[in-house]
């Protein structure tokens, strides 16, 4: 194997394992919004569920990235390391609130049509005996979730391996 594919198969091993971390920690950021978005009924609950649920995901995220996923710089200040990770991740918590907002209050709250296909959607979900899904608002928010997710994890990838992941000599 040459050096280009080389470094094609470690890229392609990290961006797995990157992938591995990522799913857990949505499986974390998912079911803590999910709950919380149940018990806040009110119009802004998603922002606050999205809040913390990326938030609380981000310390598993941290730790299992640093240690399985991201090659540390031998000099690095720890410290430094974790201030660095956090501003990059408070940005991809801005991209994430951002995107829920525009999902939710751009385009399903302002959007007859996108409301009628939550609400189509909603009740095929429903007729499956799949109840657990509140209201076709709730599925939209479920839905904006997922494509906030998608956006940060491109992000996150990209910016951790620019700027914390040891560089090839």
């Amino acid at each position: 194997m040459d050096k280009t594919e080389s470094k094609k198969a470690k890229l392609l091993k990290q961006i797995l394992k990157f992938g591995v971390v990522g799913g857990i920690s949505f499986i974390i950021d998912f079911v803590i919004y999910s709950i919380v978005l149940q018990f806040l009924r009110w119009e802004y609950g998603y922002l606050v569920a999205g809040i913390l649920g990326f938030s609380i995901s981000l310390i598993f995220n941290y730790l299992a990235s640093m240690k399985f996923v991201f090659e540390r710089k031998e000099d690095a200040d720890r410290r430094k390391e974790f201030i660095i990770f956090m501003v990059l991740s408070l940005i991809g918590l801005v991209i994430n609130t951002i995107v829920l907002w525009l999902c939710m209050d751009i385009t399903y709250e302002r959007s007859e049509a996108v409301q009628n296909i939550m609400n189509v959607l909603h009740g095929f979900i429903v007729s499956l005996g799949i109840d657990a899904i509140g209201s076709p608002a709730d599925l939209a928010a479920y839905i904006a979730k997922l494509i906030a997710t998608a956006i940060v994890m491109v992000y996150n990838f990209v910016t951790r391996k620019m700027i914390l992941e040891k560089k090839e000599q």
